[in-house]
Protein backbone atom coordinates (compact mmCIF):
# COMPACT_ATOMS: atom_id res chain seq x y z
CA UNK A 1 0.00 0.00 0.00
CA UNK A 2 1.54 3.50 -1.15
CA UNK A 3 2.07 5.85 1.75
CA UNK A 4 1.35 9.39 1.00
CA UNK A 5 1.79 12.34 3.26
CA UNK A 6 0.31 16.01 3.32
CA UNK A 7 1.18 19.01 5.79
CA UNK A 8 -1.07 21.67 6.64
CA UNK A 9 -3.34 22.59 8.88
CA UNK A 10 -7.10 21.24 9.52
CA UNK A 11 -9.88 23.71 10.42
CA UNK A 12 -13.03 23.98 11.91
CA UNK A 13 -16.12 25.09 8.93
CA UNK A 14 -18.28 27.18 10.26
CA UNK A 15 -21.26 27.67 7.12
CA UNK A 16 -24.34 29.26 7.11
CA UNK A 17 -27.09 26.02 6.27
CA UNK A 18 -27.84 26.03 2.24
CA UNK A 19 -27.29 29.25 0.58
CA UNK A 20 -28.00 31.80 3.39
CA UNK A 21 -26.16 34.97 3.85
CA UNK A 22 -23.80 35.61 6.89
CA UNK A 23 -26.02 38.14 7.92
CA UNK A 24 -29.70 36.18 8.06
CA UNK A 25 -28.22 33.29 9.69
CA UNK A 26 -28.73 32.21 13.27
CA UNK A 27 -26.46 29.12 12.94
CA UNK A 28 -23.98 27.23 10.97
CA UNK A 29 -23.25 23.91 9.97
CA UNK A 30 -20.28 22.54 11.62
CA UNK A 31 -17.67 20.28 10.35
CA UNK A 32 -13.94 20.52 9.20
CA UNK A 33 -11.63 20.49 6.39
CA UNK A 34 -8.03 22.50 4.79
CA UNK A 35 -6.56 21.92 1.74
CA UNK A 36 -4.00 19.38 2.53
CA UNK A 37 -6.43 17.57 5.10
CA UNK A 38 -8.78 17.61 2.09
CA UNK A 39 -6.09 15.47 -0.09
CA UNK A 40 -5.67 13.57 2.59
CA UNK A 41 -9.02 11.95 3.38
CA UNK A 42 -9.54 11.70 -0.66
CA UNK A 43 -6.31 9.41 -1.11
CA UNK A 44 -6.98 7.45 2.43
CA UNK A 45 -10.38 6.96 0.67
CA UNK A 46 -9.07 5.82 -2.40
CA UNK A 47 -6.96 2.94 -0.70
CA UNK A 48 -3.68 4.41 0.42
CA UNK A 49 -1.93 4.74 3.56
CA UNK A 50 -2.53 8.52 4.01
CA UNK A 51 -1.34 10.73 6.73
CA UNK A 52 -1.07 14.35 7.71
CA UNK A 53 1.53 16.55 9.46
CA UNK A 54 -0.41 18.92 11.99
CA UNK A 55 -0.58 20.39 15.28
CA UNK A 56 -3.46 20.82 17.21
CA UNK A 57 -4.72 22.19 20.64
CA UNK A 58 -4.86 19.14 23.45
CA UNK A 59 -8.50 20.46 24.72
CA UNK A 60 -12.02 19.11 22.88
CA UNK A 61 -12.31 21.20 19.24
CA UNK A 62 -8.20 19.97 18.63
CA UNK A 63 -9.84 16.31 19.82
CA UNK A 64 -12.42 16.33 17.42
CA UNK A 65 -10.76 17.82 14.51
CA UNK A 66 -8.10 14.63 14.92
CA UNK A 67 -11.32 12.62 15.29
CA UNK A 68 -12.67 13.86 12.29
CA UNK A 69 -9.65 12.82 10.28
CA UNK A 70 -9.47 9.21 11.50
CA UNK A 71 -13.34 8.46 10.92
CA UNK A 72 -12.87 9.29 7.06
CA UNK A 73 -9.41 6.98 7.65
CA UNK A 74 -6.72 9.08 7.55
CA UNK A 75 -3.82 8.41 9.88
CA UNK A 76 -2.85 10.80 12.56
CA UNK A 77 0.59 9.56 14.31
CA UNK A 78 2.01 12.69 12.83
CA UNK A 79 -0.32 15.58 14.71
CA UNK A 80 1.59 16.86 17.10
CA UNK A 81 -0.82 18.46 20.01
CA UNK A 82 -0.14 21.75 21.65
CA UNK A 83 -1.05 25.53 21.30
CA UNK A 84 -4.29 27.19 21.94
CA UNK A 85 -6.47 27.30 18.47
CA UNK A 86 -8.02 25.41 15.77
CA UNK A 87 -8.14 27.77 12.71
CA UNK A 88 -11.87 28.34 11.66
CA UNK A 89 -13.07 29.73 8.49
CA UNK A 90 -16.60 30.78 8.05
CA UNK A 91 -18.56 29.97 4.20
CA UNK A 92 -21.20 31.84 2.77
CA UNK A 93 -22.16 29.23 -0.17
CA UNK A 94 -22.99 31.70 -3.21
CA UNK A 95 -25.49 31.21 -6.07
CA UNK A 96 -26.13 31.93 -9.39
CA UNK A 97 -24.33 35.83 -9.72
CA UNK A 98 -24.36 35.45 -5.78
CA UNK A 99 -19.84 34.70 -5.03
CA UNK A 100 -19.06 32.53 -2.40
CA UNK A 101 -17.34 34.35 0.64
CA UNK A 102 -14.89 32.82 3.16
CA UNK A 103 -13.53 35.04 6.14
CA UNK A 104 -10.94 33.20 8.06
CA UNK A 105 -10.19 33.66 12.21
CA UNK A 106 -7.27 31.85 12.19
CA UNK A 107 -4.33 33.87 13.48
CA UNK A 108 -2.35 32.43 15.71
CA UNK A 109 -3.30 29.01 15.50
CA UNK A 110 -1.57 25.71 16.62
CA UNK A 111 0.38 25.04 13.25
CA UNK A 112 0.80 28.49 12.56
CA UNK A 113 3.11 28.35 15.58
CA UNK A 114 4.81 24.94 15.75
CA UNK A 115 8.44 24.71 15.41
CA UNK A 116 10.25 22.42 12.88
CA UNK A 117 12.40 20.69 15.69
CA UNK A 118 8.62 18.97 16.97
CA UNK A 119 8.49 17.01 14.30
CA UNK A 120 11.01 13.80 13.54
CA UNK A 121 10.55 14.78 9.13
CA UNK A 122 13.59 11.90 8.69
CA UNK A 123 11.17 9.38 10.38
CA UNK A 124 8.23 10.50 8.71
CA UNK A 125 9.52 10.07 5.50
CA UNK A 126 11.82 6.77 4.92
CA UNK A 127 8.98 5.04 3.50
CA UNK A 128 6.62 7.64 2.16
CA UNK A 129 6.09 7.56 -1.76
CA UNK A 130 5.04 11.28 -1.87
CA UNK A 131 4.92 14.45 -0.22
CA UNK A 132 2.27 16.71 -0.88
CA UNK A 133 1.79 20.43 0.82
CA UNK A 134 0.19 23.62 -0.76
CA UNK A 135 0.98 27.41 -0.73
CA UNK A 136 -1.33 27.80 2.07
CA UNK A 137 1.02 26.63 4.65
CA UNK A 138 3.91 28.88 4.33
CA UNK A 139 1.52 31.86 3.70
CA UNK A 140 0.84 30.99 7.85
CA UNK A 141 3.64 32.94 8.89
CA UNK A 142 7.70 32.45 9.07
CA UNK A 143 7.54 29.63 11.19
CA UNK A 144 5.40 28.06 9.04
CA UNK A 145 7.95 28.71 5.59
CA UNK A 146 10.55 26.96 8.11
CA UNK A 147 8.25 24.28 8.78
CA UNK A 148 7.33 23.45 5.03
CA UNK A 149 11.20 23.61 4.05
CA UNK A 150 12.56 21.52 6.25
CA UNK A 151 9.24 18.88 5.88
CA UNK A 152 10.64 19.17 2.04
CA UNK A 153 14.19 18.70 2.56
CA UNK A 154 13.65 15.50 4.38
CA UNK A 155 11.27 14.12 1.93
CA UNK A 156 13.79 14.83 -1.05
CA UNK A 157 16.59 13.01 1.34
CA UNK A 158 14.74 10.08 0.96
CA UNK A 159 13.55 10.25 -3.10
CA UNK A 160 10.04 10.93 -2.15
CA UNK A 161 8.33 12.65 -5.22
CA UNK A 162 6.59 15.90 -4.26
CA UNK A 163 3.77 17.88 -5.60
CA UNK A 164 2.69 21.25 -4.58
CA UNK A 165 -0.65 22.93 -5.16
CA UNK A 166 0.23 26.69 -5.53
CA UNK A 167 -3.06 27.95 -3.55
CA UNK A 168 -2.56 31.79 -3.60
CA UNK A 169 -4.32 33.19 -0.66
CA UNK A 170 -4.89 37.13 -0.60
CA UNK A 171 -6.01 37.10 2.44
CA UNK A 172 -2.71 35.33 4.01
CA UNK A 173 -0.13 36.95 2.13
CA UNK A 174 0.97 39.35 -0.14
CA UNK A 175 2.02 38.43 -4.19
CA UNK A 176 5.48 39.87 -3.18
CA UNK A 177 6.16 37.38 -0.39
CA UNK A 178 4.25 34.81 -2.12
CA UNK A 179 6.61 34.76 -5.43
CA UNK A 180 9.71 35.31 -2.80
CA UNK A 181 8.34 31.95 -0.82
CA UNK A 182 7.39 29.97 -3.62
CA UNK A 183 9.76 30.50 -5.80
CA UNK A 184 12.29 29.32 -3.45
CA UNK A 185 10.56 25.96 -2.20
CA UNK A 186 9.73 25.14 -5.96
CA UNK A 187 13.39 23.75 -5.63
CA UNK A 188 12.62 20.42 -4.16
CA UNK A 189 8.64 19.97 -6.37
CA UNK A 190 8.50 17.60 -9.41
CA UNK A 191 5.01 17.79 -9.73
CA UNK A 192 3.51 21.73 -9.84
CA UNK A 193 -0.58 21.84 -9.89
CA UNK A 194 -2.55 25.41 -9.77
CA UNK A 195 -4.39 27.29 -12.08
CA UNK A 196 -3.84 30.44 -14.09
CA UNK A 197 -4.23 33.01 -11.09
CA UNK A 198 -2.08 30.42 -8.51
CA UNK A 199 0.61 30.46 -11.38
CA UNK A 200 0.69 34.35 -11.81
CA UNK A 201 0.55 35.73 -8.21
CA UNK A 202 2.98 33.01 -6.87
CA UNK A 203 5.48 32.44 -9.07
CA UNK A 204 4.98 35.00 -12.23
CA UNK A 205 3.80 33.21 -15.12
CA UNK A 206 0.26 34.22 -16.97
CA UNK A 207 -1.02 32.48 -19.56
CA UNK A 208 -2.33 34.72 -22.40
CA UNK A 209 -5.66 36.13 -22.23
CA UNK A 210 -7.09 33.69 -20.28
CA UNK A 211 -10.06 35.17 -18.13
CA UNK A 212 -12.09 32.88 -16.48
CA UNK A 213 -15.08 35.46 -15.63
CA UNK A 214 -15.42 35.25 -19.18
CA UNK A 215 -14.64 31.68 -19.88
CA UNK A 216 -11.91 32.70 -22.39
CA UNK A 217 -9.14 29.98 -22.26
CA UNK A 218 -6.35 30.39 -24.46
CA UNK A 219 -4.67 26.96 -24.48
CA UNK A 220 -1.59 27.52 -26.45
CA UNK A 221 -0.55 29.94 -24.04
CA UNK A 222 -0.82 27.36 -21.04
CA UNK A 223 1.55 25.76 -22.82
CA UNK A 224 3.96 28.52 -23.22
CA UNK A 225 4.07 28.92 -19.83
CA UNK A 226 4.26 25.38 -18.99
CA UNK A 227 7.17 25.17 -21.06
CA UNK A 228 8.53 28.37 -19.33
CA UNK A 229 8.27 26.98 -15.81
CA UNK A 230 9.76 23.51 -16.39
CA UNK A 231 12.86 25.51 -18.04
CA UNK A 232 13.17 27.30 -14.51
CA UNK A 233 12.05 24.72 -12.04
CA UNK A 234 12.97 21.12 -13.45
CA UNK A 235 9.49 19.75 -12.70
CA UNK A 236 8.24 16.28 -13.68
CA UNK A 237 4.89 17.75 -14.56
CA UNK A 238 2.99 21.01 -14.77
CA UNK A 239 -0.76 20.77 -14.07
CA UNK A 240 -3.28 23.29 -14.20
CA UNK A 241 -7.20 22.84 -13.53
CA UNK A 242 -9.27 25.28 -15.53
CA UNK A 243 -12.07 26.53 -14.27
CA UNK A 244 -14.75 28.72 -16.53
CA UNK A 245 -16.69 30.51 -14.37
CA UNK A 246 -20.51 31.14 -15.77
CA UNK A 247 -22.19 31.92 -12.42
CA UNK A 248 -21.66 30.84 -8.71
CA UNK A 249 -23.86 27.62 -9.57
CA UNK A 250 -22.44 26.73 -12.92
CA UNK A 251 -19.14 26.12 -14.40
CA UNK A 252 -17.19 24.71 -16.99
CA UNK A 253 -14.58 22.07 -15.28
CA UNK A 254 -11.40 20.92 -16.95
CA UNK A 255 -7.51 20.98 -16.79
CA UNK A 256 -4.52 20.52 -18.71
CA UNK A 257 -1.13 18.86 -18.16
CA UNK A 258 2.41 19.42 -20.10
CA UNK A 259 5.67 16.25 -18.90
CA UNK A 260 8.03 18.61 -21.50
CA UNK A 261 7.17 16.86 -24.15
CA UNK A 262 3.41 16.68 -24.46
CA UNK A 263 0.90 18.98 -23.90
CA UNK A 264 -3.04 17.41 -22.94
CA UNK A 265 -6.09 19.04 -22.15
CA UNK A 266 -8.75 16.87 -20.60
CA UNK A 267 -12.55 16.24 -21.25
CA UNK A 268 -14.53 19.05 -20.24
CA UNK A 269 -17.22 18.62 -17.57
CA UNK A 270 -20.31 21.39 -17.28
CA UNK A 271 -21.15 20.83 -13.33
CA UNK A 272 -24.04 22.24 -10.99
CA UNK A 273 -22.21 23.42 -7.92
CA UNK A 274 -23.61 22.19 -4.81
CA UNK A 275 -20.31 23.26 -3.32
CA UNK A 276 -17.35 24.06 -4.40
CA UNK A 277 -14.71 24.30 -1.66
CA UNK A 278 -12.22 21.83 -2.14
CA UNK A 279 -12.71 21.06 -5.48
CA UNK A 280 -8.86 21.73 -6.59
CA UNK A 281 -7.87 19.36 -3.48
CA UNK A 282 -10.01 16.56 -4.51
CA UNK A 283 -8.57 17.12 -8.36
CA UNK A 284 -5.07 17.42 -6.93
CA UNK A 285 -5.69 14.02 -4.77
CA UNK A 286 -7.04 12.14 -7.77
CA UNK A 287 -4.26 13.23 -10.32
CA UNK A 288 -1.61 11.82 -7.22
CA UNK A 289 -3.51 8.50 -6.85
CA UNK A 290 -3.30 8.33 -10.70
CA UNK A 291 -0.41 8.95 -11.16
CA UNK A 292 1.09 6.30 -7.92
CA UNK A 293 -1.16 3.65 -9.53
CA UNK A 294 1.61 4.12 -12.40
CA UNK A 295 -1.41 5.45 -14.92
CA UNK A 296 -0.22 7.16 -18.00
CA UNK A 297 -0.27 11.58 -17.31
CA UNK A 298 -3.39 11.61 -19.24
CA UNK A 299 -5.63 9.09 -18.05
CA UNK A 300 -4.32 10.16 -14.47
CA UNK A 301 -5.58 13.97 -15.45
CA UNK A 302 -8.83 12.39 -16.73
CA UNK A 303 -9.06 10.79 -13.28
CA UNK A 304 -8.61 14.12 -11.11
CA UNK A 305 -10.68 16.05 -13.02
CA UNK A 306 -13.59 13.48 -12.53
CA UNK A 307 -12.96 13.52 -8.91
CA UNK A 308 -12.99 16.70 -8.64
CA UNK A 309 -16.54 17.21 -10.88
CA UNK A 310 -18.24 14.95 -8.92
CA UNK A 311 -16.39 16.91 -5.27
CA UNK A 312 -18.51 19.93 -6.44
CA UNK A 313 -21.63 17.88 -5.42
CA UNK A 314 -20.91 17.35 -2.21
CA UNK A 315 -21.28 19.08 0.84
CA UNK A 316 -18.23 19.81 2.77
CA UNK A 317 -14.51 20.08 2.03
CA UNK A 318 -14.19 16.10 1.42
CA UNK A 319 -14.83 14.35 -1.25
CA UNK A 320 -16.33 11.12 -0.52
CA UNK A 321 -16.05 9.17 -3.30
CA UNK A 322 -15.07 5.62 -4.23
CA UNK A 323 -12.43 4.90 -7.61
CA UNK A 324 -15.20 2.87 -8.79
CA UNK A 325 -17.59 6.13 -8.88
CA UNK A 326 -14.96 8.31 -10.28
CA UNK A 327 -13.91 5.68 -13.19
CA UNK A 328 -17.40 5.41 -14.24
CA UNK A 329 -17.80 9.24 -14.85
CA UNK A 330 -14.61 8.54 -16.37
CA UNK A 331 -15.87 6.38 -18.90
CA UNK A 332 -18.79 8.51 -19.82
CA UNK A 333 -21.50 7.62 -17.16
CA UNK A 334 -22.35 10.70 -16.25
CA UNK A 335 -25.93 10.67 -16.24
CA UNK A 336 -26.76 10.89 -12.79
CA UNK A 337 -29.49 8.01 -12.88
CA UNK A 338 -30.99 6.57 -9.88
CA UNK A 339 -29.03 3.72 -8.87
CA UNK A 340 -31.12 0.86 -7.40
Amino acid sequence: MKKVVTLGEIMLRLSTPGYERFVQSDSFDVTYGGGEANVAVSLANYGFDAYLISKLPTHEIGQSAVNHLRRFGVKTDYIVRGGDRVGIYYLESGASMRPSKVIYDRADSAISEADASEFDFDEIFKDADWFHFSGITPALGDKAIKLTEEALKAAKRHNVTVSVDLNYRKKLWTTEKAKQVMTNLMQYVDVCIGNEEDAELTLGFKPGKTDVTTGELELEAYKSIFKQMIEKFNFKYVVSSLRESYSASDNGWSACIYNGKEFYHSKKYDIRIVDRVGGGDSFASGLIYGLLQGKDFKEALEFGVAASALKHTILGDFNMVSVDEVEKLVKGDGSGRVQR
